[in-house]
């Protein structure tokens, strides 16, 4: 394992940018930056809460902004206190240009519902994305969360799952037919087949937004976002027992692979080949580089 930057503020969200270098969020810090030579620069101030990031069309980094929560300061870094701020209003998701780091609001609401809390990102091939809101979670009471589909220049955004607890992940399968989601509360993996641009087909007669279960395991531990391999195979950020689930798409097997990290929340494939995972170390405040035994696969953008 490879350290590639320390002191961040709870990272998210790796990525490759335009230029090659790696690039995350830091929820706690409501910054966008990039990792070079083991230290990193602010491209932009988002505020909020960034919480996943994807590189779309034109290069530019469209961000799913959670909307802020309450951080406190410890010996050890920021540590969530999990209160929604006084200030918070809803989420969003965001556009950067990486090179100017100015920004723009592409969506904050989908028709008459504002976004919750946005968490993680995928570009499909025609360069339109689906992503996730986890809702947030209050003193007493909680909301449940959605699966929307957006097109890239904010000309129109749709529902296309609701009721789901805590998603978190968002990943395509290779050829793009079936989306996943995975739920964080529940360590659930979820899928369904799309059927058209925002449309997926859902189940009937089994849970009330109609996915295909995929994946749960049997001991306790929460999944976080996620990763799909060139083979098929779901890579989930796994916290508490810290590590990556990999998950065969059939469901039919998986195979933990521990970190020493409690709070492994997301990864990015990068190098030639794509099998090196730059994961982010939430807890401990790192990106990390290891090698994976076979190449993730390319995302928007990526040859």
């Amino acid at each position: 394992m490879k350290i590639l930057a320390e002191g961040l503020r709870f990272p998210e969200g790796p990525l490759i940018l335009p230029d090659g270098t790696v690039g995350c969020v830091e929820i706690a810090g409501g910054t966008l930056v990039r990792v070079h030579d083991g230290k990193a620069s602010v491209i932009a101030e988002l505020g909020g809460g960034p919480n996943g990031a994807a590189v779309g069309p034109g290069g530019k980094v469209f961000v799913c902004n959670n909307g802020g929560i309450e951080w406190k300061m410890t010996s050890n870094g920021p540590r969530s206190t999990g209160r929604v701020l006084d200030s918070y209003t809803g989420g969003s998701i965001q556009v950067v240009d990486p090179e100017t780091g100015k920004w723009d609001v592409l969506y904050d609401r989908c028709g008459e519902h504002r976004l919750t809390a946005p968490n993680d990102i995928v570009f499909d091939a025609d360069g339109n994305f689906w992503f996730t809101d986890h809702g947030k979670t209050y003193a007493r009471t909680e909301d449940k969360g959605g699966l929307y589909w957006a097109r890239s220049d904010g000309s129109e955004i749709r529902e296309a799952v609701f009721g789901l607890d805590a998603p978190n992940g968002v990943g395509l399968s290779p050829d793009g037919s079936i989306v996943y989601v995975s739920e964080t509360r529940t360590s659930r993996l979820w899928a369904w087949d799309i059927q058209g641009e925002g449309k997926v087909r859902k189940l009937r007669g089994t849970v009330s937004h109609g996915g295909r279960f995929i994946y749960g395991p049997s001991d306790y531990q929460r999944f976080d976002s996620l990763k799909v391999t060139r083979s098929g195979r779901i890579c989930v950020g796994t916290l508490i027992r810290g590590g990556i689930t990999e998950i065969w798409p059939d469901g039919s097997a998986s195979r933990h692979h521990m970190l020493p990290e409690t709070y492994v929340t997301n990864l990015c494939f990068s190098g030639p080949d794509l099998t090196t995972a730059i994961t982010a170390m939430s807890f401990r405040g790192m990106l990390a580089a290891i090698d994976w035994h076979e190449p993730g696969l390319p995302l928007y953008g990526q040859v």
